[in-house]
């Protein structure tokens, strides 16, 4: 497959569902000397392509690019050692000129075909057990070549962000850091299926790169062991070495990356910034491979002076609205504000009467008129809102059907009228106690659901008000693959509500 099919693909597959317009901004980055750390190229580039042997006899093709001396051969010394973007992708002309700022500084990067991708043989099984060792040993071969100082980062985006996490929870001796950006924590609940909810966002992504999974991956609807394999969060005890995430509020990972930074935030730096999926490279206010080589010059090179963020957790505040720093996610000081899903369609800290209020069940893809959804807002706020952490929903619902699925989208609502998704959530009813169970749903009785958005960092400005719609579906984020039937609310007193993590 050729690298522009793919990353079609990709951008198809990652479009995210938010105002373009929130996504950029030309404010500088925080007074932090890790973002404006640099220091002069030393070396040029020497490339050669090489075979790496794997423990059962195949191989992976690999660019190698050294630090080479003046007259193009390799330089003299032993360097650190970068694994960069490992993925499925092909890319590896393009990969080798965006790695060179590092090489030049004294790096050696490896850039390879993942197993059964480009030039390197075998069957492409995305982050399988498989693909994990073949990292793995990918790395011991970097560390023990003897222009090597046996110390070795790995980085990239996307696919190549899991593939460093996972790689780091196996634990190869000589990974002594990573960069992982816009990484997940686990692949099921990133990315396949969204609260136990198939999604068909990422099926452009299998058909183009990976079609096998699409038969593999529909086969295994619960947690099971093939997901464990697949997922960082699975063992979290096992990611101890440095890890900076890099993450974006307007990425699909961001809820993933913020899960991982809170399970090990001893060794783990997060800095989350106002981008969509990709690189921050080339987006504004981009952080610039100067941190990036901060973080490699401290770990790997072991180079005096090279310092680390100031704070464990550098937040861009969204919309537009410049950064921060804080000592842990959700920062200290935070509140929770409870607000009332009500029978009379308003969102208040006061939940009024009890009642009921009904919405179809929408089957068809880009369909939800307005009988299959139900909405509730608050009035203007009379002052700015800082979120900061996860929107909680507590959706009390009953169903006509045996099952059912519950989309929860949180909108910013400009007095002109125009709305901006902020988060969202979802919930197969019958993954109510977790996905690794099916628990069956009785018609007519009352379940409280409990769904989980993606933390957000975002400023609701005065005289903006917040808008929660409640359906059964949120296309293409999820499949519109519920029975037909209808979905009933508890609202007010006893019923449904959502939770704020405020600043």
């Amino acid at each position: 497959m050729k690298p522009v099919k793919i990353m079609a693909a990709l951008s198809a597959a990652f479009a995210l569902t938010c105002s373009p317009a929130l996504a950029t901004t030309d404010a500088p980055l925080p007074p932090d000397p890790f973002f404006s750390y640099d220091r002069p190229a030393e070396y040029g580039v020497h490339k050669e392509r090489v075979t790496v042997p794997l423990r059962d006899g195949s191989h992976l093709a690999c660019d190698l690019h050294r630090p080479a001396a003046s007259d193009g051969t390799p330089a003299p010394g032993r360097f650190p050692g970068i694994v960069y973007d490992y993925n499925a992708y092909n890319q590896l002309e393009a990969q080798g000129r965006a790695a060179a700022y590092f090489v030049t500084r004294g790096y050696v990067a490896a850039i390879c075909n993942v197993r059964g991708s480009g030039d390197s043989p075998g069957h492409l099984d995305p982050f399988s057990p498989q693909e994990q060792r073949d990292n793995y040993d990918l790395i011991e071969w970097l560390a023990a070549q003897p222009w090597s100082t046996g110390r070795i980062g790995q980085t990239g985006v996307s696919y190549g962000g899991h593939s460093s996490l996972l790689v780091a929870v196996n634990k190869p001796p000589h990974l002594a850091a990573i960069i992982p950006v816009d990484g997940i924590s686990d692949w099921y609940e990133n990315t396949i299926y969204r609260g136990g909810i198939y999604s068909a966002r990422i099926r452009d992504w299998q058909r183009t790169v990976a079609p096998d999974t699409l038969v593999t991956y529909a086969q295994h609807p619960l947690y099971d062991d093939f997901w464990r394999e697949r997922s960082v969060k699975s063992r979290w005890k096992d990611l101890d070495v440095p890890v900076l995430e890099i993450a974006g509020w307007y990425d699909r990972y961001r809820q993933g990356m913020v899960d991982n930074f809170r399970a090990r935030e001893r060794n783990v730096w997060l800095v989350s910034g106002p981008w969509v999926h990709g690189w921050p490279a080339g987006q504004p206010a981009d952080i610039g491979n100067g941190a990036y080589l901060a973080w490699w010059d401290r770990w790997l090179a072991r180079r005096p002076g090279a310092p680390l963020p100031a704070a464990k957790v550098t937040s861009y505040e969204v919309p537009g609205r410049g950064w921060r720093q804080f000592a842990g996610w959700p920062p200290a000081g935070t509140r929770q504000l409870e607000l009332a899903l009500a029978a009379d369609g308003t969102l208040a800290s006061r939940p009024g009467v009890a009642g009921t209020r009904t919405f179809e069940v929408n089957t068809e893809p880009a369909a939800g008129g307005p009988g299959q959804r139900l909405e509730f807002a608050t009035g203007p706020f009379p002052r700015d809102l800082v979120l900061a952490g996860e929107v909680e929903a507590k959706v009390r619902a009953s169903f006509t059907a045996a099952d059912g699925n519950v989309a929860v989208v949180v909108q910013d609502v400009a007095p002109d009228g125009t709305a901006a998704r902020i988060t969202q959530g979802w919930l197969k009813a019958s993954h109510r106690f977790g996905h690794d169970r099916a628990v069956p749903v009785r018609p007519g009785k009352t379940y409280d659901l409990d769904i989980r958005t993606w933390p957000t960092h975002y400023r609701v400005a005065a005289g903006h008000s917040l808008r929660v719609t409640v359906s059964s579906d949120d296309y293409p984020e999820i499949d519109s693959d519920a029975p037909a039937g209808q979905v009933s609310l508890r609202l007010g007193h006893g019923g449904s509500n959502i939770r704020l993590t405020t600043l």
